[in-house]
């Protein structure tokens, strides 16, 4: 028997036989179809283009909650120096929108202070 880690403390795990798999509908062959297909375009992607794709939610993030009234500048903070920390951390890797990236920090760094100083 092994055990395995939670907040509440070690827990025992019994190691058991797997069944056999059930057989899959229709549906679920379908879907996993689906899957395999959406892990292999992500997976022909630059690697770049998926970070710099995270890095404008992280923009996007920022700018919300900068948009709201009142201003949210906690949330607005952390996630504008989580951008800083992608476009900042991996410059010189983002590929051709990095220097998008590079503006759009500047924008939101320069909105925060104006928000911050509204109120």
């Amino acid at each position: 028997m092994s055990s395995i880690w939670t907040p509440g403390g070690e827990r025992p795990v019994e190691r058991g036989r797997v069944d056999e798999p059930a057989e899959l509908t229709q549906e679920q062959e379908e879907l996993l179809a689906e899957l395999q297909a959406a892990r292999e375009q992500l997976a022909s992607t630059p690697a770049s283009v998926v970070v710099a794709n995270h890095a404008i939610g992280l923009f996007q993030l920022a700018a919300l909650h900068l948009d709201r009234e009142p201003p949210n500048l906690d949330d607005a903070r952390l996630a504008i120096d989580a951008f800083a920390a992608l476009v900042e951390g991996l410059a010189g890797r983002l590929g051709e929108e990095e220097a998008a990236l590079r503006d759009g920090l500047a924008q939101l760094r320069l909105a925060f202070v104006q928000v911050s100083q509204r109120g």
